[in-house]
């Protein structure tokens, strides 16, 4: 049997309940404009690990750069072609 409140919050007014209004975080500036790459840009990687569809994956400040047709341990010349919000897609210069 359910429990029966007190008589004085038998009629009390309710806060309305907030669904969508609750305040989110949103950064003023986008987050890819926060990569420590820019696109055209010419750098030196090593690769540290293979992604999941076999391209090789360099970090610069925990930034993932994905560099196809490379191997663990290769320093690699690199053109960054593009960049997105967690990471940047690279091609391999020589």
């Amino acid at each position: 049997m359910p429990r029966r409140l007190p008589e004085k919050t038998k009629n009390a007014p309710r806060k309305p309940r907030r669904f969508g209004s609750q305040r989110r975080f949103r950064p003023s500036r986008p987050l890819f404009s926060m990569a420590p790459v820019k696109e055209n840009q010419e750098i030196e990687v090593v690769i540290d690990d293979i992604g999941s569809r076999g391209d090789g994956v360099a970090r610069i400040q925990n930034f993932l750069i994905f560099v196809p047709n490379s191997k663990i341990g290769e320093r690699v010349k690199v053109i960054i072609r593009s960049v997105h919000e967690k990471f940047a897609v690279a091609e391999r210069i020589a």
